[in-house]
């Protein structure tokens, strides 16, 4: 269905990289979300109503709140589509990451007021009446459910939504609470005993759970999470095609939601070559990843000495010791001043947050001074971004 709706509503539909393409199937799938949920709970109030079970009724009331998730959600991508301004000139991209965070705290709300009225039906219970109707709506309502949770796992893995991933987890939750609440009432017919009110208490701690998985999903790019490993790559791999690119360093990437992302790196190059020329490639570089990624991004030019044998010896031996002790510690801006009594080689040091910083930098300054007795490590220590 919505791949039909994309081809009659949305232009150029195949275009997920496309901005104002990438709008209009959040808000599509959002609008295709609230018509499905209200279905379902009409047709869930009905069937709790005839039978008198608390999980249909539960699971009919958390169909609701799914209506509401995605009317939030809609909302989201609006907000979301007005232009970068004076006050955001980001744009306003993050406010999809804040209708996921409201969609899960809506989620979590719901799953304990329902934890709450299932432990009351637990203490004092209720009959309830066997339908087929009913039972042929939860069916109907299980398969539902899944199609949701494909369509937006699906699009909203292929437009880089955050909201839409935590409506699929949602979904899928839904579509097994249901399936939970189904067993009950066949659990009832065929052996006249009546869980349902515990099976009400397990739908609550499945919402329960998906509410928590959907915050923790939202609330880590709100935080500032480390940038995509697969966007990095693609920077490295645009800036190292260059040939006056000797190495890269210190990438960094925000992400501002919406796919709009603003990054910076330190590029090395040949100190001994034209710097203007150098500025020239440099401009390139940044224009072919804004280009070829849609980011936004600052490169700073480092001038690498690569004509000093003295230095270029200190740093591979440096290398080397990094391998066989320190695997994952990389360095950079190496460079050496040279005194009558003494050489300071100065470099950085960028250190995986799973090892301490002081520790590596010891051990760095320890292996320069072995290397030589005239060698004095001077570490600058930071940690990896990317």
């Amino acid at each position: 269905m919505i791949s039909l709706l994309s081809k009659i509503f949305i232009k150029n539909h195949g275009l997920f990289s496309d901005q104002r393409v990438r709008r209009s199937y959040g808000t599509l799938c959002s609008a295709v979300g609230i018509f499905l949920n209200l279905v379902l709970f009409g047709i869930k109030l009905f069937a709790g109503l005839l039978s008198g079970s608390v999980a249909i009724l539960a699971d009919a009331v958390n169909n609701l709140s799914d209506a509401g998730s995605s009317l939030v959600t809609l909302l989201g991508f609006k907000i979301a589509a007005k232009k970068p301004d004076a006050s955001h000139p980001f744009g306003h991209g993050r406010s999809e990451y804040i209708a996921g965070l409201i969609v899960s705290f809506l989620i979590i709300t719901m799953g304990f007021e329902l934890l709450k009225s299932s432990i009351t039906k637990i203490i004092s219970p209720e009959n309830i009446i066997f339908s087929p109707i009913s039972l042929i709506i939860l069916a109907i309502s299980v398969f539902i459910k899944l199609y949701m949770a494909y369509y937006n796992r699906k699009i909203g893995k292929k437009i880089a939504s955050s909201a839409m991933r935590a409506t699929a987890a949602d979904s899928a939750s839904d579509a097994l609470s249901t399936l939970v609440v189904l067993v009950s009432m066949l659990i009832f017919k065929f052996f006249d005993i009546n869980i349902d009110a515990w099976c009400g208490l397990l739908v609550s701690l499945f919402i329960f759970a998906a509410g928590i998985r959907s915050a923790a999903e939202t609330i880590s790019p709100l935080l500032g999470q480390r940038a995509d490993p697969e966007t990095a790559r693609q920077i490295e791999e645009i800036a190292m095609s260059f040939p006056q690119t000797l190495g890269i360093h210190d990438l960094i990437v925000h992400d501002y939601g919406g796919g709009r992302t603003v990054a910076s790196v330190h590029v090395e190059v040949d100190a001994c070559g034209n710097f203007l020329s150098l500025h020239d490639a440099i401009d390139n570089m940044e224009k072919t990843i804004c280009e070829k990624l849609g980011c936004i991004i600052t490169i700073h030019m480092d001038p690498i000495i690569t004509d000093d044998p003295e230095l270029c010896d200190i740093k591979q031996k440096i290398a080397q010791f990094l391998d066989e002790k320190y695997e994952g510690v990389l360095t950079h801006d190496f460079r050496m001043v040279r005194g009558d009594t003494h050489t300071n080689v100065i470099f950085d040091a960028v250190i995986p947050f799973e090892m301490k910083e002081n520790e590596v930098a010891e051990a760095l300054k320890r292996a320069v001074n072995e290397y030589n007795s005239s060698y004095f490590a001077v570490v600058n220590t930071e940690r990896k971004y990317s």
